[in-house]
């Protein structure tokens, strides 16, 4: 493993993440497989993040055709108390779409690692993904909190993370090492949240 190549043992850690939610939205979410676990493990990310004050950024493409994020989610979304960021894009990676490094890097600060959710596996999930990768962040995919229309197309694309270097986790392995103990101040809300 070289010097910049991100270690996959390493655990997440709250202060140095970033959440990244990728087009949770209208008509295309009614067409995802296991659409209602996608939203309720999106929820829960984005309610654990707030809980451990780590950072969301929430990317819509083409909502004037494809509809506004699911309106539970945008609720969530909208009474973070942390910083967050709503980017509309038209690529489907988003760092293909002009303006987002600059404000994924204005959000992340010195934070290096970026936790992914959302929709599609297979696009704009993993054309993210790989560019995150080649943009020398940490990735890590939460398995249970991404889908596709094809269940196929999206175990393909979570094999695609892995040969590339992302760390392809759950939801629930994500809160835990935030916490990382039970002493954590946040523990009990956090284990309460898993619960649900």
């Amino acid at each position: 493993m070289s010097e910049n190549t991100p270690d996959p043992r390493e655990l997440c850690q709250a202060d140095r993440s970033v959440l990244l939610c990728i087009d949770v939205q209208g008509k295309l979410f009614e067409m995802v497989h296991e659409s209602d676990a996608l939203r309720v493990h999106v929820a829960k990310m984005m309610r654990l993040a707030a809980l451990f004050e780590v950072p969301v950024v929430l990317t819509e493409q083409y909502p004037g055709g494809l509809g506004a994020t699911v309106p539970e989610l945008l609720e969530i979304y909208d009474s973070l108390a942390v910083e967050k960021r709503r980017f509309e894009k038209s690529s489907f990676g988003c760092c293909g779409e002009p303006g987002f490094d600059a404000l994924l890097r204005g959000v992340a600060g010195e934070r290096g690692e970026i936790v992914v959710v959302g929709m599609e596996t297979h696009v704009c999930v993993q054309q993210t993904v790989l560019e995150l990768l080649r943009g020398g962040w940490r990735v890590v995919v939460v398995a249970d909190a991404v889908s596709g229309r094809v269940p196929a197309y999206h175990e393909l694309a979570l094999a695609r993370f892995r040969q590339c270097g992302a760390v392809i986790t759950c939801y629930e392995s994500v809160a835990f090492e935030w916490a990382r103990t039970k002493e954590h101040a946040c523990f009990k809300q956090m284990s309460a949240i898993v619960k649900e």
